[in-house]
């Protein structure tokens, strides 16, 4: 007699993950997001942009393939020496002036002369031009400052001088890292949240909800300003924190909503009746069973919270000074636009559109890959 064996059905990530294999845009969306992940590792660790301070252009140096631009200044010329007034022989007091101009011309060996009266200060001058002069040349790099800088770089440069690549992919890090952690905050927090709330209901469901209708009540923009406003310090952990406070309230109303649902399933009801914890009922059977909400939403959060990111910096609630994101970049780009430097608002508004469309695709492809109904 030969024995039948069935192959076991495949579970909800294994059907997920062959449906993002069939759709091409999933994958090249996927394959960006990867390369973005791997470029933020990279430079987090120091194994790439590690000298992205360093000066190596010029000042607002243009991208190579514009071409340098001519020089801003040019070595003045120097002044002429000045030219004493012509004597008139009718003056009544060309005597006089030519008595005191003998008079003051020994004093004035080498000053500046001025309608016949010295300069002062000529000799102190002197003296202070001969210390520098020294001092040039013995350090040999002080009468040339800025030498050795390129005048142009791959895709130009700040006004520091600063490749704006290397910029752009340090400030990538900053702006990724805020998107990541403060998801992933946020997520557990709406999580946390629903689980309690959908699942016990009564007075604990009003209360979260009572706190719910609060936050959604004001505009999402002025409740990030207003909690930016009571922390009033700077920093990548402060941006992580304002971000993740605020945007817990889609997860937990998704979140509850699946709690509610899935609270009298059959499964739940013989858990219960084996004598399971409600803590183990609320998180080691129905979590597994809605986790993919949970991740669907990180990833939508992921991209929200970039561009939130990039509008507190550039409205000046976002990193610090010293500190590199895509919004710092844009926000010292719209003055760089007044003169005509557009290579860094390029580079950082690519790099962040690129990212978050790569960003939203998969999070659309990812979600359609999870729904049950799909098949």
């Amino acid at each position: 007699m030969t024995a039948i064996v069935h192959a076991g059905s495949p579970g909800l990530w294994l059907l997920a993950w062959r449906r993002l294999r069939a759709d091409r845009v999933a994958m090249v969306s996927l394959a960006v997001v990867a390369a973005f992940l791997l470029m933020l590792v990279l430079s987090a660790s120091g194994l790439i942009v590690a000298d992205w301070e360093a000066e190596v252009g010029v000042n607002y140096a243009p991208p190579g393939f514009v071409g340098a631009s001519p020089a801003s200044s040019e070595t003045a010329a120097p002044a002429a020496p000045a030219q004493a007034l012509p004597e008139n022989p009718f003056d009544p007091l060309a005597d006089d002036i030519r008595a005191l101009r003998a008079q003051l011309a020994p004093a004035a060996a080498g000053a500046v002369e001025m309608y016949g009266v010295a300069d002062p200060l000529a000799d102190d001058m002197a003296q202070l031009r001969g210390a520098t002069a020294t001092a040039g040349a013995g350090s040999g790099t002080a009468t040339h400052a800025g030498a050795g800088r390129r005048p142009t770089l791959p895709f130009g440069g700040d006004k520091w001088g600063h490749d704006v690549i290397k910029k752009t992919i340090k400030g990538g890090e900053t702006s990724i890292v805020v998107g990541l952690v403060a998801a992933l905050l946020a997520v557990s927090l709406g999580t946390l949240f629903g689980a309690l709330s959908g699942y016990w209901g009564g007075v604990v469901d009003d209360c979260f909800n009572w706190f719910y209708s609060i936050f959604t009540a004001i505009p999402s923009v002025l409740m990030i300003l207003a909690v930016a406003a009571v922390l009033q310090q700077k920093g990548v952990l402060t941006i992580v924190l304002i971000l993740g406070l605020t945007g817990w309230t889609g997860p937990y109303r998704l979140i509850r909503a699946e709690y509610i649902k899935h609270k009298s399933r059959e499964y739940v009801l013989a858990a219960d009746a084996i004598g399971a914890s409600h803590w183990s009922k609320m998180f080691g059977h129905i979590f597994p069973n809605v986790s993919h909400v949970a991740l669907v939403q990180m990833s939508i959060l992921v991209v929200g919270f970039i561009k939130a990111e990039v509008i507190l910096s550039f409205l000046g609630f976002g990193v610090p000074v010293g500190v590199v994101s895509w919004g710092s970049m844009l926000n010292e780009a719209q003055n760089e636009l007044i003169l005509g430097r557009w290579w860094q608002l390029t580079a950082a508004a690519i790099a962040m559109a690129l990212l978050v469309t790569a960003f939203s695709l998969f999070t659309d492809a990812l979600r359609d890959a999870l729904d049950p109904k799909v098949k």
